[in-house]
């Protein structure tokens, strides 16, 4: 009977993927927000949202982690590090000693912290070449969580958002289906009676041939590696002049999703 819950981190937590009807990004922790909210007496729960898409490490503890340590929630979920460890030169041992100091200060102060690894990326343009690197900074957090009896959100070993159809146009953020399944595995992690199952089949697609994933490449080269490419040169970030949701109702976000289902 979770009564308040913060969310920190990234453009991930943010929901960058899932649009609701007026443009703004929903995402799985808004959506998981509701599934917690439906299991209180109305009006009998409190969420934040404080993250903020292109957020480092660093970043999220300096703007995101003091307020959420104020607030002193039932809940908090923390999803932090993935933007510092795809950037090239980062050592995945020395983030995680940084992310266990944050982690160590909302655990202080709340009553459960969930934290989250990253996705298994074999199947990602450009970010399957830093599978390894993933793959070391998760098990740092799954050892991290363990000495602090955080439960873990492991997106590595969620197979339904392996297919194509979980992911944005972009391949780097989700699909709201995607966000979707991601908040029904955060409902299981924490013991709840979920409406669907997040590894659910998926429908069947027609074949495609070599020449359509060619194509499909290119295209995505073009319209999104080749500006992330470029802000990262520029040393810009797609949050820059971004502001965190903050509080949220519950009613609210109802009305912009359907049903997580």
């Amino acid at each position: 009977m979770i009564g308040s819950y913060v969310a920190v981190g990234d453009s991930f937590t943010e929901g960058v993927g899932d649009p609701g009807p007026d443009g703004a990004f929903v995402g799985w922790a808004d959506r998981f927000a509701v599934l917690l909210a439906d299991r209180r007496p109305e009006g009998d729960f409190r969420y934040t949202n404080l993250a903020v898409r292109g957020k480092l490490l660093d970043q999220i503890v300096a703007d995101q982690v003091p307020r959420a340590v104020d607030m002193a929630p039932d809940l908090v979920s923390f999803c932090a590090g993935g933007n510092d460890i795809i950037r090239p030169g980062t050592d995945p041992d020395e983030v995680a000693e940084r992310f266990e100091r944050a982690l160590a200060r909302l655990t202080a102060v709340s009553g459960t912290v969930m934290v989250t690894t990253g996705f298994d990326t074999r199947g990602v343009p450009v970010l399957k070449h830093l599978r390894g690197k993933i793959a070391t900074y998760n098990g740092h957090v799954r050892a991290i969580a363990d000495r602090y009896g955080c439960p873990v959100l492991d997106l590595w070993s969620l197979r339904s958002v392996r297919d194509r159809r979980a992911w944005d146009a972009d391949r780097l953020h989700l699909s709201p289906e995607g966000h979707t399944r991601v908040a029904l595995r955060a409902g299981q992690v924490l013991g709840l009676d979920v409406p669907a199952d997040p590894e659910q089949e998926w429908p069947a697609l027609p074949p495609r041939g070599a020449l359509d994933v060619r194509r499909d490449n290119v295209a995505w080269a073009r319209e999104f590696l080749v500006p992330w490419i470029g802000r990262r040169l520029r040393g810009e970030s797609s949050g820059d002049h971004v502001t965190a949701k903050g509080a949220l109702s519950p009613d609210d976000i109802r009305m912009r999703i359907a049903p997580v289902a």
